[in-house]
């Protein structure tokens, strides 16, 4: 075992010795008291006490974290992210310390684990927030969070999507009447968490995470024969072909309820844990819940810019809940490119609302400097594209009933043959 598998922990560490970890040592309740500070803190946030096991929260919830897990700033995040490709290398192996400690089916209890209620209406007895599904049928697999609400002991709800990849597989599982197989991975390396949540080829989250650290990813094998990466906790099961109840409510991204849907249950068949395990949890619309949504999506629209103009940096913000406003920010070559480059993004990220296309000279992390390019340098007749009756994102709640929606887009960039009008005075610099 490499010593790069134990980088959940390492990570949680590294946070505390830069004094970027808050750390709660009294006991707190994993019913709403924890999400409640974890929603307050600044920061990533570990209690060491969440009903009586260790918990950590916002552990991905900044840029600063997440350019500190790739080895970069958080300006050079998406030109990092958009030369990975899916060629890292996966290998088996037949140990693991995440087999430190074995639950059986008969022993196990989920309302044991600090397993959290996050909001007053939330549905079940809690919900898991960061747990990768990993599931694998007739050949094919995949890995990715899956909202994970509590029925009882030993029973889950999911919430699938279609037509993402774990809802084929059970698709698939269901039409010949099996169970699909499933692994529920929590705690394991952050990047691997990262992985699970990008939209990349089938079966290949572990070697995009391979490639994103430039290291080989250790998988072992579950006693029901899925292959998972080492982790805190892993709770083997699988889902069952018929039965559905309702999930929810749940919060999502817009910090809003979703609707309740009938959902595939799971059974919960043997839960494995390292010694004094660490939970990982994500408060729904909080700052990791949104940039681990975002954060995929911004290398699949620099690419996609890439190919009608020159892309500089492409932002998803936090306004937007990282998921339906875009900044993108361009090298201006010829009149057009701006509306090119807003087809482009929103053919690359079909969620995608509001796009607004700026200069070189504009912080994309600044929205005092987006909103002063929208004062300066538009003209609404003229920069301003409405896109009617396209589809949306299921998670807005101004969207049809249907799916589609109104997207906008702006051309906040310069008039080329009159850019002198729009240069911005700069003050001469003295050296005290």
């Amino acid at each position: 075992m490499v010593k790069s598998e134990m980088r959940f922990r390492e990570f949680i560490k590294n946070l505390k010795e830069s004094g970027r970890l808050n750390e709660i040592d009294y006991p707190v309740s994993k019913y709403f008291e924890a999400p409640y500070m974890a929603s307050k803190s600044d920061g990533p946030i570990f209690f060491n006490d969440i009903s009586k096991s260790r918990a950590v929260m916002n552990l991905l919830g900044s840029r600063d974290e997440l350019g500190s897990m790739l080895g970069v700033s958080k300006d050079e995040i998406i030109d990092r992210l958009s030369k990975v490709d899916f060629s890292g290398k996966v290998v088996l192996v037949n140990d693991s310390p995440t087999k430190q400690n074995e639950i059986n089916e008969k022993d196990v209890d989920l309302t044991k684990l600090p397993i959290m209620k996050h909001f007053e209406k939330d549905g079940g007895l809690g919900y898991i927030t960061a747990g990768i599904v990993v599931t694998e049928f007739e050949g094919e697999t995949n890995a990715s969070i899956h909202r994970l609400m509590i029925i009882d002991k030993n029973r889950l709800a999911a919430r699938l999507v279609p037509p993402r990849h774990t809802y084929v597989l059970h698709k698939k599982a269901s039409e010949k009447n099996q169970k699909l197989p499933i692994a529920i991975v929590i705690g394991p390396d952050p990047i691997i968490t990262y992985a699970s949540t990008t939209r990349v080829p089938l079966g290949k989250e572990f070697e995009y995470a391979a490639s994103l650290r430039g290291e080989p990813v250790e998988l072992f094998e579950c006693s029901n024969g899925i292959k998972v990466p080492h982790a805190e906790y892993v709770l083997e099961g699988y889902i069952d072909p018929i039965k559905r109840v309702p999930e929810g409510p749940f919060v999502d991204i817009t910090g809003t309820y979703d609707i309740v849907r009938d959902e595939p249950v799971i059974t919960v068949t043997k839960i494995w844990h390292r010694n004094d395990p660490i939970y990982h949890g994500i408060l729904p619309a909080g700052p990791e819940h949104l940039l681990m949504m975002g954060v995929p999506y911004e290398p699949k629209i620099y690419k996609a810019v890439s190919e009608v103009t020159t892309v500089k940096n492409v932002v998803l913000t936090e306004g937007g809940c990282c998921y339906l406003h875009a900044i993108v920010q361009i090298k201006k070559q010829t009149e057009g490119d701006g509306k090119n480059a807003i087809m482009a993004a929103f053919a690359a990220h079909t969620s995608l609302k509001h796009v607004v296309v700026v200069d070189e000279d504009i912080n994309i992390f600044d929205q005092n400097d987006v909103e002063f390019a929208i004062a300066t340098r538009v003209k609404g007749d003229k920069d301003i594209l409405i896109i009617t009756n396209v589809r949306g994102s299921s998670l807005d709640p101004r969207g049809e009933i249907d799916g589609t929606t109104t997207k906008v887009g702006i051309d906040a960039t310069k008039v080329l043959n009159c850019s002198e009008l729009f240069e911005r005075a700069k003050l001469k610099t003295f050296e005290n």
